[in-house]
């Protein structure tokens, strides 16, 4: 006997504050859901306030606002004979939950507590929620008087309850009650709960897209059910990015799946099942019936009201879909894939910097343009942007070209060509020097000229004598480059010069260039540091570095090179050939017989790969000094003892010299899971003593007795390891929720 039942998920573009166009998304959401013949809308975490209100939840006013909103969507005429559940801030008996409140025909039925909060990463929900911690437990919540008035209750039921319908049994996930590895769907599943809904706020970091897809499915695969997963879309205010992505999964399999990486505000996901399917893919599983004739029952709000039709056979079940690792070319249609970093890359910072221009009303980019990887990665991430925009234009989307107009200052401005389009809001700026090369200046105007940019090259030598002149005037000395027989200080400082000069012509071009092209408005300056670069502390405080936001801050120098690779390929942008081959250079030191005197990784005092597992072992595995160096010295075999130990006291001390340099960050799209940016995902101190000395100390001892037992002889206190195994290291494997299983 079929059972059949509709239900929506649905992905939106928040924005933190914004509780008028919070309102107007989910009441889009649930007009959509109810047109594809759902009988049940679930959203994503906190969907009235927006997730990224951060200290605003200690304000009674974001408590009052979203129930004003609630207010507002429970008296819509759109919500009528559909059950519903929203995210929002409710605080109960002076304490603040994170919660999803359901509703039915202008009753509240249910205001369910989030019961593990989560705390790691780029997440601080312990500071402004408290986890409901009482299990299978609900209290009286006496309802405020506006809702009151419309509902014409006065308490209704608050905590660890689940819904009971005339045909199905509804319970609530609260995004890291997923992850977490007592997950509450287990016990609602023996319980008999047959759709759990889990309104979340996952964001975007590389790798991870196919551990939620393995979550979603493996929360039913043991169990059986259908699983909800309603995730936020877009940079609601902060720095990370929300990727979308929401799900419907039933026994084990997907049926539905959104896009991710997106620009649409609203996307809903519906899917339709048949409850029979449940029932007997759990009554197969005969430990699991075994476990659920003794499992203790949850509370049961009872709602006269069904979730199926009355016509058994109305509606046909909807087939799973398959969902793999897509290949590079992936056109982002069907949003059934999972796709490759480089795809990725392309586009989680191209819709994070979509959110930032619209919202900030702003009429376009500025960025310095230098012909390096950094910089032109950034300028193809405001291409993939621009190229986006014109496909969504293309299809119909008619809060996009709202936007874009709004942007250009025509109100009948209508996108076709990316590079025309990038033209318009992308203005860039070689800023050359006399310690500047002819290959990185025609370089960077290739680049320019394939997509599009709006494109000056200028000279900056004026400028950095009237500075070095007053240094003159007031000291009688003048500095010299190290090639000229100037201090180490002094080479320095003459480097910085240029770099922060940058900065200020940067910022005077974004605020005129539109006024000289004739339009309103200014341009958001682009910062081109990558996280490797933050992590070592290898720019300059204050230079070109530092701008508004920065699109690429939170990716790796490898991952930015196989983006530009993967994007050549894509749009045929021939001239990243070129930047890929060219070593990597400051070129702020004087050139030698016209040639590249200067070398980053030379510089650097390591390569960006070293970096790259620097920074992994430092904030994924936890380790210090010591601890790292106990780990690599039996992976980087090709070093001795030495010179790995070396090599982790440079790091360390350039670390702790330029740590004062994370807190002042340009605000990034935050993309790898080791990022040093000290004013959301890494709190650790910005003053350090840079000679680490017990540590250090710990290292050379170490090093002595690896010394001595490769020695002839070896120590005489050496245990006797059978031959075979005397050079076996152990197995070194960075390991994370995010980035599982990768061999290093």
């Amino acid at each position: 006997m079929g059972r059949t039942v509709t239900v929506a998920v649905c992905t939106l573009n928040q924005w933190a504050m914004d509780f008028d166009g919070n309102a107007r998304r989910i009441l889009q959401s649930i007009q959509e859901a109810k047109d594809a013949g759902a009988t049940y809308r679930s959203g994503p975490e906190l969907e009235i306030c927006g997730y990224g209100c951060e200290d605003h939840f200690y304000e009674s006013d974001t408590l009052l606002h979203s129930w004003e909103v609630l207010a507002m969507i429970i008296k819509s005429p759109i919500v009528k004979d559909m059950l519903i559940d929203v995210g929002m801030p409710v605080m109960h008996k002076n304490v603040t939950y994170n919660c999803r409140v359901s509703f039915l025909n202008r009753r509240i039925l249910l205001i369910r507590p989030k019961m593990q909060m989560c705390d790691d990463g780029n997440y601080r929900e312990s500071r402004w929620f408290s986890p409901w911690t009482k299990e299978r437990t609900v209290e009286d919540y006496f309802l405020p008087r506006m809702i009151s008035q419309i509902t014409g209750q006065t308490v209704v039921p608050f905590g660890d309850a689940v819904i009971s319908t005339r045909d199905t049994c509804v319970g609530f996930e609260i995004c890291e009650e997923l992850w977490n590895p007592m997950s509450n769907h287990i016990p609602m599943c023996l319980d008999g709960v047959e759709i759990i809904a889990n309104g979340s706020g996952s964001y975007f970091q590389l790798r991870k897209g196919y551990v939620t897809i393995d979550l979603v499915k493996s929360a039913t695969f043991k169990s059986g059910g259908c699983y909800m997963f309603s995730n936020l879309r877009g940079c609601d205010g902060s720095r990370v990015y929300f990727n979308g992505g929401s799900s419907i999964t039933l026994n084990g399999q997907i049926l539905n799946r959104g896009k991710e990486f997106a620009l649409n505000e609203v996307s809903v996901t519906v899917a339709t099942f048949d409850l029979e399917d449940i029932r007997s893919y759990r009554n197969s599983i005969r430990s699991r019936t075994h476990l659920a004739a003794k499992s203790p029952s949850y509370p049961r709000v009872k709602v006269d009201f069904a979730l199926t039709s009355e016509n058994l056979i109305s509606t046909p079940p909807d087939r799973p879909i398959n969902v793999d690792v897509g290949p590079y070319e992936n056109d982002n249609i069907t949003g059934k894939m999972v796709y490759s970093p480089e795809e990725e890359i392309a586009m989680a910072p191209a819709c994070w910097l979509w959110d930032y221009l619209r919202r900030s009303c702003q009429g376009g980019f500025f960025l310095p343009l230098s012909g390096g990887v950094d910089s032109a990665a950034s300028a193809c991430m405001v291409y993939s942007m621009c190229t986006m925009i014109v496909e969504s234009v293309n299809e119909g989307d008619a809060q996009v070209l709202s936007d874009i107009r709004k942007i250009v200052g025509d109100c009948e401005y209508v996108p076709t060509d990316p590079k025309q389009l990038c033209n318009t809001i992308l203005v860039t700026c070689y800023m050359g020097s006399e310690n500047s090369s002819t290959e990185t200046k025609t370089r960077a105007a290739e680049l320019a000229n394939q997509i599009g940019s709006y494109h000056h090259s200028i000279v900056i030598d004026l400028a950095v004598s009237a500075i070095l002149n007053i240094f003159q005037q007031v000291t009688k000395l003048t500095p010299r480059f190290k090639v000229q027989g100037g201090s180490p200080r002094e080479n320095l400082a003459l480097q910085n010069i240029q770099a922060r000069l940058r900065m200020v012509i940067a910022y005077l071009f974004a605020q005129l260039m539109l006024w000289v092209r004739g339009r309103p408005g200014g341009l958001l300056v682009l910062g081109s540091s990558n996280v490797d670069e933050a992590l070592r502390g290898y720019f300059t405080k204050y230079d070109c570095s530092s701008a508004d936001i920065n699109p690429i801050g939170g990716i790796a120098k490898n991952d930015l090179k196989a983006f530009l690779s993967y994007f050549r390929r894509k749009h045929g942008i021939s001239v990243l050939d070129k930047i890929l081959d060219a070593p990597p250079t400051a070129e702020l030191e004087p050139l030698q017989a016209g040639q590249l005197s200067q070398l980053d990784e030379v510089d650097m005092g390591m390569t960006y790969k070293e970096l790259g597992i620097f920074g992994r072992l430092r904030k994924q595995e936890c380790t210090g000094p010591f601890s790292m160096f106990c780990k690599l010295v039996h992976t980087w075999d090709k070093c001795t003892p030495k010179e790995v130990a070396d090599k982790v006291k440079h790091f360390y001390r350039c670390y702790a010299i330029n740590r004062h340099k994370m807190t002042i960050l340009t605000p990034s799209c935050h993309a790898e899971t080791y990022s040093p940016d000290d004013n959301r995902f890494d709190h650790r101190p910005f003053l350090y003593n840079h000679t680490w000395k017990w540590q250090f100390n710990a290292i050379d001892e170490q090093v002595k007795l690896l010394n001595e037992e490769k020695s002839p002889g070896g120590r005489k206190d050496a245990p006797k390891v059978p031959a075979k195994f005397r050079n076996t290291p152990p197995s070194f494997v960075i390991s994370n929720k995010t980035h599982p299983g990768v061999v290093v």
